[in-house]
Parts: C-alpha cells; structure tokens; sequence
C-alpha cells in the first residue's frame, strides 16, 4: 500500500525533476556580486602616484590611529555622530567588534572594576534569529550567549529589560538596528528608546550596535531609525553604546573601510587600546575612499545603483515562494526593505532537512541552526537566504528549486 499521499507523490516527482537539471547554485552567504563590485572599479586606480596627501598627511607614512580627518568626516552622518567620536580603521567592522571584546576581557571598558576575564562569567544577549558571525565571536571568546526574541520592530525588549535588570553577569548584547541579519527588522523608536534609557546590573553594560546596512534600502522607502548614541546621552548613559559599520557592501569588502563610533571617553578608551595594537591604518585606502566617495550624497546616489541591482534579485525569491508556497500552512517568509537577506520560516522539524535536499539537488543554503546561538534552531524552522551573489536568473532557478525542496519536506514530514 502507498505510504505516502498523492500531493507528496507529486513533490517527490519534481524533486528527481529538479536533482536532474544538475544544478550548481548558491545562496550560502550575502555577498556583493560582481556587478556590484564594479561600481567601485574606480578605487583600483585612486588615489594615484602622486595625490597620497590629505591636507599634511603624507597617506603614506605611519600614524593616525584615529583615522584620516576627511574620512572621519565622509562617515560621520552615516555613523550619527561627529568626526570626532568616529574612528576610521581598516576594512572589516567584524574585526573591530572582535577587538573591542577582546579588549575588554582584557583591561574592561570605561566604567568597568575589573576586566571582563575577571568576572566570574560574561553573557552576551542575542537576538534570535541573528547574524552567524556575531555568535562565533562570542563562542571563540568564552562568551555565554542567552537567546531573546525579535521582531519587526526589534527584540522583545520586555524580556531584555528584565534580563540586564536582574543579571550583572550579562555585560553586552548585539544589536543589528536596521534591516537586521537574517529578519530585516527594524528597531522603532520605543525600541531604542528603551534600549538607552533601561536600568542594568551591570554598570559597564554596552550595546554592540551592528548598523551593517544603514544605507543599504531595497525600496523606495528611506527608513531611518533614532540615534542611539543621541539617545543614550540623553538619558544619562552616554557610554553604553558602540556603533560599527564598513564600507564591506558599499565598495570592495575585501578593500573597504571599517568604522567605530560612540562617546568620546570611549573613543579614547579604544585610542588607547591601539596604541599597542598599531602605528596606524592604511590612510591611502582611507583617502581612495574619500575621492571616489566625496561626501554622504556620494555614498547615497552609489547605493542607488546597488539597489537597482539587488532588488529585482529580492523580488524573484519574493516571487517564487508567493507562487509556490503561500498556500502552506506554516511557512512564512520576510519581505525586507533593506539589507541582504530573507528568513524563510517552514514548519517545525524541517529547515535541516530542506537545507538537506537542496543541496542533494545543487543548491547551496547557509546551514540551518546558523541563525540561532550555538547553532541551536531547537525549533528547527529558520532558513536564511541570501539572494544577492548570483546572477538574476541563477536567482530565480535558486528560488524555485528551493521552494520544491521545502514542499517535499513539509509534505513528507505530515504524510509519514
């Protein structure tokens, strides 16, 4: 007797369909494609051999912890805060996040007793979903990560307020403010509000504020978010917030530009921590960066060509799971505004094994649980997909072959 149902029948039959097209295909990580990198080609041959001074900065020598004048001033609007409470380093925002954790386990941060190692044990608060690599830097540093929830509008800030209330162990958490990795949200004004203004055991608490995709829009729309650092000033906590963002998806992330904002007695808290840590970072890049960018209406009308390249990629994923998997109950998905990825959320017990057939079939997916602390999706539902790396059609077959695995797998997982 057939132990499965027709409409899984059905699915099986387009599955083999799918695995014999021999597809390679990827949506694994959100990277920049070619296309987008070639916006930025002009970086290659700037600043020239003979234009290497800003103002009396010979660009080529040693010096300027803090980073080129010019460049500190091009990034200020984009971090919120002035030149001088922005620093300007070299190209991953991902390794000034590592160091200034890093840091503080060794020598503490502005307001600490003791460094962090110290401590009888730090915990990290991690909105889940969130970003991978935030959660490898906690486990490579010893760091205890407590999962909170996230919405469109930010973490459950009712659960983060009592947590930090009552807990002194807990000295951080991760915040992607705008068009967060993998969900797309968007924290509100209360959100931050309240993130600035609430009460912490731990005196020396801080915000690791991740604002990777504040000027990457995918819609008409130009959202904007409230001020973090303005807020957290106001409400007499002016140090409890470090600002990271790169130029990683603006030009060349294997060439780009990291940044660091936040009080100034936290500018010269991490100052001081480069001073044993460097003579200085590479200010020619720093000055390419200022030439081809020029000023923040620079950096908008080049992300406008980023958008027309990307959004349509979005739009064919959107697409296919409207066409094929609207009508399944327990699957949902994020339309973002921004950013670069969707969550893709299939009913509990099958993200691993839709991952599992997609890759039998020649497409790549991040692998389920990365989106989770400890790689622990206990639900197993989220899926991450990133859209941007492959061609527009290699996009479209992605979706559509992704979106047959997931109805295998809902469908196998009810009639077996």
């Amino acid at each position: 007797m057939e132990t499965l149902l027709p409409p899984t029948r059905k699915a099986l039959d387009d599955y083999e369909s799918l695995k014999s097209q021999g597809l390679t295909l990827d949506l694994t990580r959100g990277k920049p494609s070619a296309a987008q990198l070639d916006l930025s080609s002009d970086l290659l041959s700037l600043p020239g051999s003979s234009d290497f001074h800003a103002g009396n900065v010979d660009c080529r020598n040693y010096g300027g912890l803090l980073g080129l004048d010019e460049a500190r001033a091009l990034f200020s609007p984009m971090m919120g805060a002035p030149a001088d409470q922005v620093i300007v380093s070299d190209n991953s925002s991902l390794a000034l996040m590592h160091d200034t954790i890093a840091f503080a386990l060794l020598k503490g941060v502005v307001g600490s007793g003791v460094p962090w190692s110290k401590e009888e044990e730090v915990v990290f608060l991690c909105p889940t979903p969130g970003y991978d690599r935030h959660f490898t830097i906690c486990e490579e540093l010893g760091i205890k990560m407590v999962s909170v929830g996230i919405s469109a509008d930010g973490p459950d800030m009712n659960e983060v307020e009592s947590l930090v209330a009552s807990d002194p162990r807990i000295k951080g958490m991760w915040c992607m403010p705008k068009y967060s990795n993998p969900t797309g949200s968007i924290y509100s004004d209360e959100t931050v509000e309240r993130l600035a203004s609430m009460k912490t055991a731990a005196p020396d608490f801080r915000l690791w504020w991740d604002n990777a995709y504040g000027v990457h829009h995918l819609t008409d729309e130009r959202v904007e978010i409230s001020n973090i650092l303005e807020r957290c000033t106001h409400h007499g906590n002016p140090n409890r917030t470090f600002v990271f963002a790169s130029t990683s998806k603006i030009t060349l992330p294997g060439a780009g530009l990291a940044m660091f904002a936040s009080s100034k007695n936290n500018v010269s808290w991490l100052n001081a921590r480069f001073t044993a840590r460097t003579i200085g970072p590479d200010k020619l890049n720093q000055l390419r960066h200022v030439r081809l960018l020029k000023d923040h209406s620079g950096i908008v009308a080049l992300m406008e060509r980023h958008r027309d390249l990307i959004a349509p990629k979005f739009q064919a994923v959107l697409g296919s799971f409207e066409r094929e998997l609207s009508a399944i109950d327990g699957v949902e998905w994020t339309e973002p505004k921004g950013g670069y990825f969707i969550t893709l959320q299939v009913p509990a017990g099958c993200a691993k094994r839709v991952v599992s057939l997609a890759k039998e079939a020649g497409i790549a997916l991040t692998p389920a649980g990365s989106t989770h602390p400890y790689k622990q999706d206990a639900e197993d539902r989220t899926i991450r997909i990133a859209p941007t790396f492959p061609e527009l059609e290699k996009v479209s077959r992605a979706a559509d072959g992704l979106c047959v695995c997931v109805r295998l797998a809902v469908e196998a997982s009810r009639s077996g």
